[in-house]
């Protein structure tokens, strides 16, 4: 022990634990050499956003303190998580097994909207983001038999809730998929759009694809793509699924993935 009077010491990080391994650090003490005191606990953030640090302060005890009689410090408790990292998307979103739906809009189907508006909403107020949610039902697509639930989130500045090759928007999708289909006791197709990106971002691709499948015609080579996510994949599927003269394919492994065009008389 030191007899030297140690100023306290206010050190952050991004959990207590590690705050107080710096502060010991610096303080050249042992764990048993000083009390601890939370100022702030911190937290991890939701998806990544609203994260702060922790914050601590680590003072000198005194000869009582250090005492083995003594009553024991209140040492840090680990804060919790808030959110666990989500897990990666899926290759495709999942297939309902049922039936086709009705072409007109039943009280369930209203009642899975209200619910995938309420979620998004709940989620956005958790990331400290502020937007106008609505929700409509598309027609199905592809081998969907159900239209998918489609959710446009309007608001002022919300390229914070698409992030690198939209990996932010994958990830609310996904938890909003998880809390969604728990709630309604089934698999409801849905996908989250904020400020028409995945509009523009269709249009693109299917224009690469068409594009891209004319210089596959006229030169009768295959042409790859750059590496894409699952639901980016299914974009330049669809858009040449009915093409005369070429296929494609996905080839590779996650996250380096990507579509192949391919000619047909190959």
């Amino acid at each position: 022990m030191q007899n030297e009077q140690t100023a306290p010491l206010e050190v952050q990080a991004p959990t207590v634990e590690e705050a107080v391994q710096q502060g010991l650090r610096q303080l050249n003490l042992s764990r048993d050499e000083v009390k601890v005191e939370i100022l702030e606990e911190g937290s991890r953030g939701f998806l990544g956003l609203g994260a702060r640090p922790a914050r601590i302060r680590l003072s000198l005890k005194t000869a009582e303190q250090a005492a083995p009689e003594a009553a024991p410090v209140m040492e840090e408790t680990a804060s919790p998580e808030e959110s666990p990292a989500p897990p990666p998307a899926e290759e495709e979103p999942p297939v309902p097994q049922a039936a086709a739906e009705p072409a007109e809009e039943s009280d369930e189907d209203a009642r899975a909207l209200q619910i995938l508006v309420e979620t998004v909403q709940d989620l956005l107020e958790k990331m400290h983001v502020e937007a106008e949610v609505s929700a409509h039902y598309k027609p199905p697509e592809g081998r969907h038999r159900r239209p998918t639930a489609w959710v446009d989130i309007r608001g002022q500045d919300l390229s914070i809730l698409i992030g690198r090759r939209a990996e932010t928007l994958q990830a609310l999708q996904y938890i909003t998929s998880l809390i969604v289909n728990k709630e309604l006791g089934r698999s409801l197709p849905l996908v989250i759009d904020v400020e028409g990106y995945r509009e523009r971002r269709t249009v693109q691709l299917q224009r690469l694809a068409q594009r891209l499948a004319e210089q596959v015609v006229k030169t009768g080579r295959r042409q790859a793509l750059e590496p894409m996510p699952a639901s980016e994949r299914r974009i330049i599927h669809l858009a040449l699924r009915d093409h005369p003269d070429v296929t494609t394919e996905s080839v590779g492994e996650e996250p380096r993935r990507k579509v192949t065009i391919i000619p047909k008389d190959e």
